[in-house]
């Protein structure tokens, strides 16, 4: 009888040890699959976070702008957070850089370099950029740009003269030295100079060139919006001939960033 008390209570400590190896082992595999597959889910959807939080900024940024330029606000300060990469000034100095080359039936009459304020996601290997006032995206190592918000260029016809006035707009980036911020800060901005420039073309004549930074290659998203939001037309690949004009108004704007 002592012999089958001894048994009983000898498998009851097998059946509780085999029960904890159990839940142990699940309690593992559940914190492996957790990891492997979970955890990569998490870091993806900071990262589309961290993304569209940064194309909003970049278009407040350019809101900031446009307040500066077309509205004579002398000074703009906005606070954002830089989160899964930097934000860096370009200026208009840097090389290489883009240049948009406005010309007529004499020649060139400005070419002009904006400069760039640009993000870039190490993480979801993307670039945002504000560059002549217009917001544009693209993948980091691969080609193609799309444009989230677009600049203020237009022409436009006196119903009563049938003359047509076209408009361009030049926004420059600037900074008196090299800068860069991730995480928390302030971009400050100052409207430092305007020119403006009102010239009678000959008509169907003036011509817009845009030549990309090599590195930073933007052609795609500027021959969607010139071609298909202006319907100037193209010829030859990236120049852009503007309809017929009569008179060409060139505003030049120059901001500098202050910090950030």
């Amino acid at each position: 009888m002592r012999l089958c008390n001894n048994l009983e209570r000898d498998e009851r400590g097998v059946s509780e040890a085999i029960g904890f190896m159990l839940i142990f082992t699940l309690v593992i595999v559940g914190i492996g699959l957790v990891t492997l597959y979970g955890y990569p889910i998490l870091l993806q959807t900071q990262t589309n976070a961290d993304e569209r939080i940064m194309e909003k900024n970049m278009i407040v940024l350019q809101n900031d702008i446009k307040s500066l330029t077309y509205k004579s606000v002398p000074y703009k300060e906005t606070s954002l957070k830089v989160g899964g990469g930097f934000l860096t000034v370009y200026n208009t100095t840097f090389n290489p850089t883009p240049s948009f080359t406005i010309a007529d039936l004499s020649g060139p009459i400005t070419t002009f370099n904006p400069g760039q304020l640009q993000y870039e996601s190490v993480s979801a290997q993307q670039i945002i950029t504000i560059e002549n006032g217009a917001v544009i995206t693209r993948p980091m190592y691969e080609t193609g740009s799309v444009m989230l918000a677009e600049p203020r260029w237009f022409s436009d016809t006196d119903p009563i003269t049938s003359k047509t006035t076209s408009v361009i707009y030049l926004i420059g980036i600037n900074s008196t030295e090299m800068m860069s911020q991730a995480g928390v800060g302030t971009v400050r901005m100052q409207l430092s100079e305007t020119n403006y420039t009102e010239i009678s073309t000959p008509a169907n004549q003036v011509t817009v060139t845009y030549v990309p930074d090599p590195a930073n290659n933007f052609s795609v998203a500027w021959h969607n919006y010139i071609t298909n939001s202006l319907k100037w037309i193209e010829n030859p690949p990236g120049t852009y001939k503007l309809p017929t004009t009569d008179t060409l108004v060139i505003k030049r704007y120059d901001i500098m960033i202050k910090g950030l």
